[in-house]
């Protein structure tokens, strides 16, 4: 992501090493985006590599266009559609598979997605914007309660319950249409926030998170990435908040481990205990400051790699 509308591709060189592209490899890009991370691994495949890129977003798939590459197959489908995004490619394995997970400079960037509240724009907020609920209509029909956990859970937000509160007894007035009024009503219910930060940040990331099952889809697309890899295969994950990248810690240690399908206290040797699945390598791996400089929205990024065995 970047600063200022154009999309820089974070930890792009650190992402595609971890990849380890061979030239005749066969590769999964799970979040194209604007095709940083693709145009990456192009650079390094042969001509009998292959390259499966996936969006929800119709608005990246539309600039993905563009790039005329016979090796490329691009789908505008969800990462949790992993395996039919495979199947109708007509691939049956990967020797890699990246997600870059969250939202995209271009899409927080133009007005009218209504994922900022830098710009006064109907409160859509879906990735996908050819199907699903809006932030407003579902902001128009969940009660104190649901909302009150959306916010809570999703933005990690000690003022939820108020937030929510003020969310219903506005809505009885008129409508909540736009990401000016929703932004509005959050910083009359938060009272206090950390020096520099908008009060309505964490309230706009969990109604994201929330419209676009974020967390839900990756939970899906995490084993079915596993099952494609082939063995000597990697998975890297670049997260940008501490909600996707529990689970994705917690999904890598969980295939690294041993004993993880064991009853506990089933007395078995080391030697009888089944082969992990993956291997972890290295460690969590984050932007340098140069990078977090030169592209501020770069600063939470965390990215975790391991291989199939």
């Amino acid at each position: 992501m970047s600063a200022g509308g154009a999309h820089v591709t974070v930890l792009l060189k650190e992402a595609v090493e971890a990849l380890s592209v061979r030239a005749d490899g066969v590769y999964l890009d799970a979040t194209f985006g604007r095709g940083g991370h693709s145009r990456a691994i192009l650079a390094r495949l042969g001509a009998a590599g292959r390259l499966l890129a996936l969006d929800r977003d119709p608005e990246a798939i539309a600039a993905g266009q563009g790039l005329k590459d016979a090796r490329l197959t691009l789908l505008h489908r969800p990462f949790a559609e992993l395996a039919e995004g495979a199947a109708e490619a007509g691939i049956t394995g990967f020797d890699g598979i990246l997600f870059d997970l969250g939202v995209s400079s271009p899409q927080l960037d133009v007005g009218g997605r209504g994922f900022s509240f830098r710009h006064d724009a109907p409160l859509d907020m879906r990735m996908d914007t050819s199907r699903g609920e809006t932030a407003a209509e579902w902001l128009a029909r969940a009660d104190t309660r649901e909302i009150t956990e959306v916010i809570k859970n999703y933005g990690e937000e000690r003022f939820a319950f108020q937030i929510a509160k003020k969310i219903v007894a506005a809505r009885a007035e008129r409508p909540i249409a736009t990401t000016g009024q929703f932004a509005a009503l959050v910083r009359e219910a938060v009272r206090t926030r950390e020096p520099g930060q908008d009060p309505a940040t964490r309230s706009f990331q969990a109604l994201r998170i929330h419209i676009n099952q974020e967390l839900e889809q990756l939970a899906l697309a995490l084993p079915q990435a596993l099952e494609r890899l082939n063995p000597g295969g990697r998975l890297v994950v670049i997260a940008f908040h501490s909600l996707e990248d529990r689970i994705v810690k917690r999904f890598m240690r969980a295939a690294a481990a041993p004993d993880a399908a064991v009853p506990r206290h089933l007395p078995l040797r080391v030697a009888q205990l089944p082969t992990p699945r993956l291997r972890l390598l290295g460690r969590a791996v984050k932007p340098s400051a140069a990078e977090v400089a030169a592209n501020p929205r770069a600063r939470s990024a965390i990215m975790r790699v391991a291989e199939k065995l």
